[in-house]
């Protein structure tokens, strides 16, 4: 399976790649590109879009991508429904749902602001999410 996004991922978008090769397709494919080429390029590479405006896996109501996934595919694994109010605290901006939040949000910031390279954010992002 691939999926795309748009670029420079923080949250919502490196936690979403996390749970989807833990729980959904351990040999999925990401694509980070500019936001204005997500369904352009989703559409020519078969991949499905994800956290952007209308399109099925995004925010919906107070609920955040991550919380998306989890619903659609009916993950249960305790501990991902207790990362799932943190990742939603910080993707949010509502750090008062988990005290974790605030500093998920300062240290993915910090990675964003010192990895200029997509890929290689996902990467360190994978491993901050097996830590969280």
């Amino acid at each position: 399976m691939k999926w795309i996004t748009r670029e420079r991922p923080k949250i919502d978008r490196l936690a979403c790649p996390w749970l989807i090769k833990k729980f959904v397709d351990k040999n999925a494919e990401f694509i980070y590109v500019p936001f204005n080429e997500v369904l352009d390029k989703a559409a020519k590479l078969n991949a499905i879009p994800f956290d952007i405006p209308d399109v099925e896996f995004t925010h919906y109501d107070d609920k955040c991508t991550f919380d998306y996934i989890i619903k659609k595919y009916a993950i249960k694994d305790p501990a991902v429904l207790v990362m799932a109010v943190i990742v939603r605290g910080a993707d949010t901006d509502r750090h008062h749902i988990a005290k974790e939040a605030a500093g998920l949000l300062a240290i993915s910031s910090g990675l964003a602001y010192n990895i200029t390279d997509d890929y290689e954010l996902l990467k360190k992002g994978m491993m901050l999410y097996d830590a969280l």
